[in-house]
């Protein structure tokens, strides 16, 4: 007779594979109807193997190890019953992102401010690259940490106005009349629900014609300076002008009513075709139109750590620029596409995603740049 592994004598063995079979057969149906449960199989199973008074060998169940009170829990309870410890700091990805989000909620620390407001253009003729989002998360960023902060929506899509819930539909006043009916811009500049702080005067539908408008009237390219110049700015530390994706008269107003240019970049290879044609307008623009014009800021968006092409195009651009480009790397987030359509930035949608803490970063970095000392007051 063969011999049932582990066993001395051919009785245990014997004894053993009838307790079993009966575990097998338990599964018939128990009497009054019904299937047997787990509990009724092994009833069964005891009932059917013969007895033997033979000792067995048991080896322990082994217990996972957990540090502090939650060692008798389970990984996940014991996880939680650890964070709820007075002075325990638990380090995981969840826990930092909370943290963030908390942060960035709360306000944080006031962030130093520039010596006069800064005025600052975000172009970049391809579409697609991040625009408008940069501008309306770096607007939301410096404002939640003390910044007086205007957007001016230049894009005759109003994607900026979405973004921070500004009321923009057809009949609204808007940048248009501003720009076309010499309207000042004070009467048309809306806070931003939601952030104190924060300004945005909005683009409407009937902007998609403003550049034939603009065609006859004179000195059609500095219609946005004036209106600039004629706007008391001194309450505020930045102004962001979101361009259309294009070098049309929208993007020429934007450049001569800005010193400064901030370009975002996608870490993709058509990305940097377009840049050499905005570079040379940008110098267009200097030579004739506006002396002081210059590009202070390169951004790194939609950065893809999973390609190789990503690392290659940032490390191309910061080779050629240099000190410009932000250490700060946008990486492509599901929560910054999401924001939007609620009406936020990331900063408060979800203030403890990837794409919130980057961009709080490059406004960091932003503030520091050029800033006088002293904290906002």
């Amino acid at each position: 007779m063969a011999r049932w592994p582990g066993y001395e004598t051919e009785q245990e063995s014997e004894r053993e594979m009838a307790g079993d079979r009966a575990w097998m057969n338990a599964d018939q149906q128990v009497p009054g109807g019904g299937r047997t449960t787990d509990a009724a199989r092994m009833n069964a199973a005891r009932t059917d193997a013969p007895r033997t008074d033979a000792p067995r060998t048991r080896t322990p169940p082994v217990r996972a190890r957990h540090a502090g009170p939650g060692a008798d829990l389970g990984s996940r309870e014991a996880g939680l019953a650890d964070a709820a410890v007075p002075g325990v700091a638990v380090d995981t990805p969840i826990a930092r992102a909370a943290r963030a989000a908390l942060a960035a909620r709360a306000g944080g620390q006031a962030w130093p401010r520039p010596g006069s407001c800064r005025i600052i253009t975000v172009a970049n003729q391809k579409g697609g690259v991040g625009k408008t989002t940069t501008t309306v998360n770096l607007a939301a960023g410096l404002a939640l940490h003390g910044a007086r902060v205007l957007v001016v929506d230049l894009d005759p899509q109003g994607n900026a106005s979405t973004a921070l819930d500004v009321d923009h539909h057809a009949g609204v006043s808007s940048i248009y009349d501003v720009l076309v009916d010499a309207q000042p811009l004070a009467s048309i500049v809306q806070p931003v629900a939601g952030i104190p702080q924060l300004y945005c005067a909005p683009a409407t539908i009937d902007l998609a014609g403003a550049e034939i408008e603009l065609v006859p009237l004179v000195a059609r390219e500095s219609r946005l300076a004036r209106a600039l110049a004629g706007y008391d700015a001194t309450g505020l530390d930045y102004i962001f002008i979101d361009c259309p994706p294009s070098l049309g008269l929208l993007t020429l107003n934007a450049l001569v009513a800005a010193p400064e240019v901030l370009i975002p970049i996608q870490c993709e290879y058509y990305a940097l075709e377009g840049l050499e044609q905005l570079l040379r307008t940008v110098e267009l623009v200097k030579s004739h139109l506006n002396p002081g014009l210059a590009v202070s800021t390169i951004v790194l968006t939609m950065f893809d750590g999973r390609t190789r092409l990503a690392s290659q195009v940032a490390d191309e651009v910061r080779e050629h620029f240099g000190g410009i480009v932000l250490g700060s790397v946008i990486p492509r987030s599901v929560r910054v596409s999401e924001a939007p359509s609620y009406g936020q930035s990331v900063m408060t949608y979800d203030p403890g995603s990837s794409g919130a803490v980057a961009y709080m970063e490059a406004a960091r970095e932003m503030a520091h740049r050029n800033a006088r000392s002293g904290p906002i007051g």
